[in-house]
């Protein structure tokens, strides 16, 4: 796929995980948005290339989104102003939590949906 069908899906991706933030919390950071473009590419793509279930496809992209967030967390949210998972049972030094992990399975689920939709749509399908 080019760099502008792949600039474009990231920005689809981004512009969902921030708009999901922007609902859920009433706000959101740049970071989110970079943050979730990538999730969105690394989901898609790896729906992709193998054939999961949909169980499979869950846990995968739970696992990728959670990946992203601890590195996001580690490395920008140190002061905890982006986010704060503290105060959430089974967090890790506050930038993941097992509440949010199962969180992301039906919504990395949904990702990879609307990842092949518009894959097809950009491809003229």
């Amino acid at each position: 796929m080019t760099f502008p069908k792949n600039a474009l899906l990231f920005a689809i991706g981004g512009g969902c995980y921030a708009g999901l933030e922007f609902l859920w919390r009433g706000r959101s950071h740049w970071s989110m948005f970079v943050l979730g473009g990538g999730c969105f590419l690394a989901i898609g793509k790896l729906n992709r290339r193998f054939r999961l279930s949909v169980p499979g496809k869950m846990v995968t992209g739970s696992l990728i989104c959670t990946a992203g967030e601890l590195v996001t967390g580690l490395l920008l949210n140190r002061d905890y102003r982006i986010w704060d998972y503290t105060g959430v049972p089974l967090n890790f030094r506050g930038q993941i939590c097992l509440p949010f992990t199962l969180l992301w399975m039906p919504l990395s689920l949904a990702a990879g949906c609307i990842y092949e939709a518009a894959e097809g749509w950009l491809a003229g399908r």
